[in-house]
Protein backbone atom coordinates (compact mmCIF):
# COMPACT_ATOMS: atom_id res chain seq x y z
CA UNK A 1 0.00 0.00 0.00
CA UNK A 2 1.32 3.44 -0.93
CA UNK A 3 1.99 5.88 1.87
CA UNK A 4 -0.02 9.07 2.00
CA UNK A 5 2.29 12.07 2.03
CA UNK A 6 0.98 15.52 2.90
CA UNK A 7 2.89 18.69 1.97
CA UNK A 8 1.91 22.22 3.00
CA UNK A 9 2.54 24.72 0.21
CA UNK A 10 1.40 27.70 2.27
CA UNK A 11 -1.91 29.35 3.23
CA UNK A 12 -4.61 26.68 2.60
CA UNK A 13 -2.80 24.84 -0.19
CA UNK A 14 -1.82 21.24 0.46
CA UNK A 15 -0.52 18.53 -1.82
CA UNK A 16 -1.48 14.94 -1.07
CA UNK A 17 0.53 12.19 -2.72
CA UNK A 18 -0.18 8.48 -2.79
CA UNK A 19 0.46 7.36 -6.34
CA UNK A 20 -1.81 10.18 -7.55
CA UNK A 21 -1.18 13.83 -6.75
CA UNK A 22 -4.05 15.85 -5.25
CA UNK A 23 -3.70 19.61 -4.92
CA UNK A 24 -6.09 21.48 -2.62
CA UNK A 25 -6.76 25.23 -3.07
CA UNK A 26 -3.71 26.04 -5.22
CA UNK A 27 -3.09 29.68 -4.32
CA UNK A 28 0.57 29.80 -5.35
CA UNK A 29 1.92 32.57 -7.58
CA UNK A 30 0.32 35.45 -5.64
CA UNK A 31 0.94 33.74 -2.31
CA UNK A 32 3.69 35.68 -0.47
CA UNK A 33 4.80 32.65 1.56
CA UNK A 34 4.85 30.08 -1.26
CA UNK A 35 8.30 29.02 -2.43
CA UNK A 36 7.24 27.05 -5.51
CA UNK A 37 5.59 28.36 -8.65
CA UNK A 38 2.36 27.13 -10.18
CA UNK A 39 4.29 26.03 -13.26
CA UNK A 40 6.19 23.47 -11.13
CA UNK A 41 3.04 21.67 -9.98
CA UNK A 42 1.68 18.67 -11.89
CA UNK A 43 -1.41 17.35 -10.10
CA UNK A 44 -3.74 14.62 -11.26
CA UNK A 45 -6.64 16.17 -9.32
CA UNK A 46 -7.32 19.63 -7.92
CA UNK A 47 -9.91 20.11 -5.16
CA UNK A 48 -11.22 23.66 -4.71
CA UNK A 49 -13.12 24.59 -1.55
CA UNK A 50 -14.54 27.89 -2.84
CA UNK A 51 -14.16 30.69 -5.36
CA UNK A 52 -12.12 33.29 -3.47
CA UNK A 53 -8.84 34.22 -5.13
CA UNK A 54 -6.71 32.86 -2.28
CA UNK A 55 -8.26 29.40 -2.80
CA UNK A 56 -9.22 29.08 -6.47
CA UNK A 57 -5.84 30.69 -7.00
CA UNK A 58 -3.92 29.24 -9.97
CA UNK A 59 -6.44 26.49 -10.71
CA UNK A 60 -7.17 27.69 -14.24
CA UNK A 61 -3.51 27.92 -15.27
CA UNK A 62 -2.56 24.59 -13.71
CA UNK A 63 -5.57 22.67 -15.03
CA UNK A 64 -5.18 24.04 -18.57
CA UNK A 65 -1.51 23.09 -18.62
CA UNK A 66 -1.84 19.62 -17.09
CA UNK A 67 -5.33 18.56 -18.18
CA UNK A 68 -6.08 17.45 -14.63
CA UNK A 69 -9.58 17.07 -13.20
CA UNK A 70 -10.95 19.72 -10.81
CA UNK A 71 -13.39 18.66 -8.09
CA UNK A 72 -15.48 21.55 -6.76
CA UNK A 73 -18.98 22.78 -6.01
CA UNK A 74 -21.39 22.99 -8.97
CA UNK A 75 -21.23 26.76 -9.46
CA UNK A 76 -17.43 26.91 -9.47
CA UNK A 77 -17.49 23.91 -11.79
CA UNK A 78 -19.64 25.82 -14.28
CA UNK A 79 -17.19 28.72 -14.23
CA UNK A 80 -14.21 26.44 -14.81
CA UNK A 81 -16.01 24.61 -17.62
CA UNK A 82 -16.43 27.98 -19.32
CA UNK A 83 -12.62 28.11 -19.35
CA UNK A 84 -12.37 24.71 -21.02
CA UNK A 85 -11.34 22.83 -17.87
CA UNK A 86 -12.38 19.27 -17.04
CA UNK A 87 -14.40 19.36 -13.83
CA UNK A 88 -16.49 17.19 -11.57
CA UNK A 89 -19.17 19.35 -9.99
CA UNK A 90 -20.80 18.32 -6.75
CA UNK A 91 -22.50 19.81 -3.70
CA UNK A 92 -22.68 19.69 0.08
CA UNK A 93 -23.15 16.13 1.34
CA UNK A 94 -22.23 14.53 -1.96
CA UNK A 95 -19.39 12.09 -2.61
CA UNK A 96 -17.50 11.44 -5.83
CA UNK A 97 -14.68 9.02 -6.60
CA UNK A 98 -11.74 9.84 -8.82
CA UNK A 99 -9.20 7.07 -9.36
CA UNK A 100 -10.43 5.29 -6.20
CA UNK A 101 -9.95 8.47 -4.15
CA UNK A 102 -13.14 9.56 -2.41
CA UNK A 103 -14.10 13.23 -2.08
CA UNK A 104 -17.00 14.06 0.24
CA UNK A 105 -18.06 17.70 0.28
CA UNK A 106 -18.87 19.09 3.70
CA UNK A 107 -20.44 22.31 4.85
CA UNK A 108 -18.37 25.41 5.64
CA UNK A 109 -19.53 28.72 7.07
CA UNK A 110 -18.10 31.26 4.65
CA UNK A 111 -18.85 33.08 1.40
CA UNK A 112 -17.73 31.98 -2.08
CA UNK A 113 -17.68 34.69 -4.74
CA UNK A 114 -15.53 33.86 -7.76
CA UNK A 115 -13.27 36.90 -7.59
CA UNK A 116 -11.52 36.37 -10.90
CA UNK A 117 -14.84 36.23 -12.79
CA UNK A 118 -15.50 39.83 -11.70
CA UNK A 119 -18.75 38.59 -10.14
CA UNK A 120 -20.14 37.37 -13.47
CA UNK A 121 -20.51 33.84 -12.05
CA UNK A 122 -22.22 32.71 -8.87
CA UNK A 123 -19.72 30.97 -6.61
CA UNK A 124 -22.34 28.90 -4.78
CA UNK A 125 -21.39 27.83 -1.26
CA UNK A 126 -18.04 27.53 0.45
CA UNK A 127 -17.23 23.94 1.39
CA UNK A 128 -14.75 21.59 2.95
CA UNK A 129 -13.65 18.12 1.84
CA UNK A 130 -13.20 14.77 3.49
CA UNK A 131 -10.71 13.00 1.25
CA UNK A 132 -10.36 9.27 1.76
CA UNK A 133 -7.34 7.56 0.27
CA UNK A 134 -5.88 4.19 1.26
CA UNK A 135 -8.39 4.06 4.14
CA UNK A 136 -6.97 7.31 5.54
CA UNK A 137 -9.49 10.12 6.02
CA UNK A 138 -8.24 13.72 5.69
CA UNK A 139 -10.61 16.59 6.47
CA UNK A 140 -9.71 19.94 4.89
CA UNK A 141 -12.12 22.43 6.40
CA UNK A 142 -11.63 25.16 3.80
CA UNK A 143 -12.43 28.66 5.04
CA UNK A 144 -14.96 28.37 7.81
CA UNK A 145 -16.23 29.60 11.10
CA UNK A 146 -16.96 27.17 13.89
CA UNK A 147 -20.18 25.17 13.51
CA UNK A 148 -21.77 22.42 15.57
CA UNK A 149 -22.09 19.97 12.67
CA UNK A 150 -18.37 19.35 12.92
CA UNK A 151 -19.50 16.78 15.48
CA UNK A 152 -21.38 15.01 12.68
CA UNK A 153 -18.30 15.13 10.45
CA UNK A 154 -16.48 13.35 13.27
CA UNK A 155 -19.25 10.79 13.71
CA UNK A 156 -19.74 10.05 10.02
CA UNK A 157 -16.23 10.27 8.57
CA UNK A 158 -13.89 9.81 11.56
CA UNK A 159 -11.10 11.95 10.13
CA UNK A 160 -7.59 10.79 10.90
CA UNK A 161 -6.31 14.26 10.04
CA UNK A 162 -8.13 17.59 10.44
CA UNK A 163 -6.69 20.63 8.66
CA UNK A 164 -8.33 23.73 10.09
CA UNK A 165 -7.99 27.50 9.56
CA UNK A 166 -6.83 29.53 12.55
CA UNK A 167 -6.27 33.01 11.10
CA UNK A 168 -9.33 34.78 12.48
CA UNK A 169 -11.07 37.72 10.77
CA UNK A 170 -12.18 35.67 7.74
CA UNK A 171 -12.27 32.27 9.49
CA UNK A 172 -12.00 30.69 12.91
CA UNK A 173 -9.28 31.98 15.20
CA UNK A 174 -7.04 29.83 17.41
CA UNK A 175 -9.65 29.43 20.16
CA UNK A 176 -12.52 28.46 17.89
CA UNK A 177 -10.26 26.18 15.85
CA UNK A 178 -9.23 24.36 19.03
CA UNK A 179 -12.91 23.81 19.83
CA UNK A 180 -13.34 22.50 16.27
CA UNK A 181 -10.60 19.94 16.90
CA UNK A 182 -12.34 18.89 20.12
CA UNK A 183 -15.51 18.24 18.11
CA UNK A 184 -13.76 16.56 15.18
CA UNK A 185 -11.62 14.20 17.32
CA UNK A 186 -8.89 13.56 14.76
CA UNK A 187 -5.65 11.79 15.53
CA UNK A 188 -3.73 14.73 14.07
CA UNK A 189 -4.67 18.41 13.70
CA UNK A 190 -2.83 20.78 11.37
CA UNK A 191 -3.40 24.57 11.36
CA UNK A 192 -3.64 26.51 8.09
CA UNK A 193 -4.76 29.89 6.72
CA UNK A 194 -2.65 32.05 9.02
CA UNK A 195 0.36 34.40 8.80
CA UNK A 196 0.07 34.73 5.03
CA UNK A 197 -1.05 38.34 5.41
CA UNK A 198 -1.01 40.85 8.25
CA UNK A 199 -4.79 40.55 8.70
CA UNK A 200 -4.55 36.87 9.66
CA UNK A 201 -1.48 36.87 11.89
CA UNK A 202 -1.80 34.25 14.63
CA UNK A 203 0.49 32.27 16.91
CA UNK A 204 0.02 28.55 16.15
CA UNK A 205 1.66 27.66 19.46
CA UNK A 206 -1.41 29.07 21.22
CA UNK A 207 -3.60 26.84 19.03
CA UNK A 208 -1.47 23.80 19.88
CA UNK A 209 -1.60 24.53 23.60
CA UNK A 210 -5.37 25.06 23.55
CA UNK A 211 -5.90 21.78 21.69
CA UNK A 212 -3.90 19.98 24.37
CA UNK A 213 -6.37 21.20 27.00
CA UNK A 214 -9.43 20.08 25.01
CA UNK A 215 -8.64 16.84 23.20
CA UNK A 216 -6.20 13.98 22.71
CA UNK A 217 -5.27 15.06 19.18
CA UNK A 218 -1.64 15.62 18.27
CA UNK A 219 -0.93 18.97 16.63
CA UNK A 220 1.58 19.41 13.83
CA UNK A 221 2.64 22.99 13.08
CA UNK A 222 4.09 22.70 9.60
CA UNK A 223 6.65 24.87 7.85
CA UNK A 224 5.97 25.76 4.24
CA UNK A 225 7.07 22.81 2.05
CA UNK A 226 7.27 20.50 5.06
CA UNK A 227 6.07 16.95 4.42
CA UNK A 228 4.49 14.42 6.72
CA UNK A 229 3.68 10.78 6.07
CA UNK A 230 0.31 9.71 7.42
Amino acid sequence: MNKVRLTWLGHSCFEIFSGKVILIDPFIDENPVATVSASELDPDIIAVTHGHSDHLGDTVEIAKRTGCTVVCIHEVSQYLKSKGIQTIGMNIGGTVKVDDISFTMTDARHSSSIDESEWSFDGGRAAGFVITINDISIYHAGDTGLFRDMELISELYKPDVAIVPIGGRYTMDVRDAAVAVRMLQPKLAIPMHYNTFEQIEQDPIIFRDLVKTMSNADVLIMDVNEQVDI
